[in-house]
C-alpha cells in the first residue's frame, strides 16, 4: 500500500506538468524514478491482459502485468489534471498575456534542455532541427483544417500528444497546444466535472466524449509509437533531439503573449472564440499589454525548466 500510495503522489507530480505546456510529465516520471517501469508496463499491455482476467484471476493478471502500480500512477494523475484544469482555464480566460508569458519562459527554457542533450551537432542534425522549425512553425500559422472540438481533430491530438509520456521533456500539453486543441480538452476536463457535480448528464456527455475521443488516440498512439519512439530514442538520439528542439522552436510563435486575432469561429456553444490569429509586437497590441509582469513570469517559467534539469541532473548522478 505504502508503494502504491508513493506512486500515487508521483501520479499527481505527473499530472500537474502534463497540463503545464513546456513541462514533460516524462521528465517528472524520469526524476522520480518510475519512468524505465512505465514504460515496460505500458509495453507490456496488450490483448491477453483480458484473457488473464478469465484465466488466472484478477490478483494474478495485476501482479503480471504491474496493473497495480499503472493504477495507482494514472489515479494520481487524473486527481492532479481536474484539479488544475479549472485553475488554468480560468486564468487563460482572465489573464491570457501573463498565462501565455509563462508557458513562453517554459519552452523556451525547454528548447536549450533538449538542445543540450545533442552530444554532436553536424549538417544531418541542424537541418533536421531546421525543418521541425519549419513545419512547426507552418502549423501555427496555417488556417485550422477542422474545428478543434471535430472528433476526428481530437482523436488525432490524443494520438500526437502521447509521445509526451514516452520521451522526457516532450510536454503533452505542448503538442495539444501547438495543435489548437489545449483549451478545447482543458475546457472539456473543467466542463465534464462541472456538469456532473451539477447533475447535467446531456452537457456532460458533450464533454466526455471529446475526452473519450482524446483517450482513444492516446491509447492507439501509446501502442503503435512506443516501441519505434523509444528506438529511435536509444539508436538515432542526435537526429530525434534536433528534431524535437526544431519543433519547439517553430511552436514560440504559438505561445507569444501578444496576438491580434484575424478569424473567430463559433463554438459547440455558441461562443465566438478566436480562430486564426496573428503574432504582433506588445506596442501594437490594443489593450494593456502588461510588458513588466509578462518579461517578470517569462523569467519565472524559464528558471522553473532550469530548476527541473538540475534535480534531474543530479538524479541520473
Amino acid at each position: 500500500m505504502k508503494k502504491y500510495i508513493a506512486t500515487a503522489i508521483k501520479g499527481i507530480l505527473m499530472g500537474a506538468a502534463d497540463v503545464v505546456p513546456g513541462v514533460s510529465g516524462g521528465t517528472i516520471a524520469f526524476i522520480t524514478g518510475i519512468y524505465e517501469e512505465l514504460i515496460k508496463t505500458i509495453d507490456g499491455l496488450d490483448i491477453g491482459v483480458l484473457k488473464s482476467f478469465f484465466k488466472i484471476g484478477i490478483a494474478a493478471t495485476f501482479k503480471n502485468y504491474n496493473l497495480g502500480f499503472l493504477l495507482s500512477l494514472i489515479t494520481g494523475i487524473a486527481i492532479s489534471i481536474l484539479s488544475l484544469s479549472k485553475l488554468i482555464t480560468y486564468l487563460l480566460g482572465a489573464h491570457p498575456i501573463l498565462v501565455w508569458s509563462f508557458f513562453f519562459g517554459l519552452v523556451l527554457a525547454s528548447i536549450l534542455y533538449i538542445a543540450k542533450q545533442i552530444t554532436h551537432w553536424n549538417v544531418t542534425a541542424i537541418t533536421i532541427m531546421v525543418i521541425g522549425a519549419a513545419l512547426s512553425y507552418w502549423i501555427t500559422v496555417a488556417e485550422p483544417v477542422a474545428s478543434p472540438e471535430s472528433w476526428w481533430y481530437l482523436l488525432f491530438s490524443g494520438f500526437i500528444a502521447i509521445i509526451a509520456m514516452i520521451l522526457p521533456g516532450v510536454s503533452g500539453a505542448f503538442l495539444l497546444l501547438l495543435l489548437g486543441s489545449y483549451e478545447t480538452v482543458l475546457s472539456s476536463i473543467t466542463g465534464f466535472t462541472e456538469a456532473i457535480l451539477a447533475g447535467n448528464w446531456s452537457v456532460a456527455w458533450d464533454y466526455f466524449t471529446n475526452l473519450l475521443m482524446v483517450a482513444i488516440g492516446a491509447i492507439l498512439g501509446i501502442k503503435l509509437f512506443s516501441r519505434a519512439l523509444t528506438w529511435l530514442f536509444e539508436n538515432h538520439k542526435n537526429l530525434t533531439l534536433a528534431l524535437l528542439t526544431g519543433f519547439m522552436i517553430g511552436s514560440l510563435n504559438k505561445l507569444w503573449p501578444w496576438k491580434m486575432i484575424l478569424k473567430t469561429r463559433i463554438n459547440s456553444h455558441g461562443e465566438e472564440v478566436p480562430f486564426l490569429e496573428k503574432s504582433i509586437l506588445p506596442q501594437n497590441f490594443s489593450g494593456d499589454a502588461l510588458i513588466l509582469y509578462a518579461a517578470i513570469l517569462m523569467v519565472i517559467g524559464f528558471l522553473l525548466i532550469l530548476i527541473l534539469e538540475k534535480v534531474a541532473h543530479k538524479k541520473t548522478d
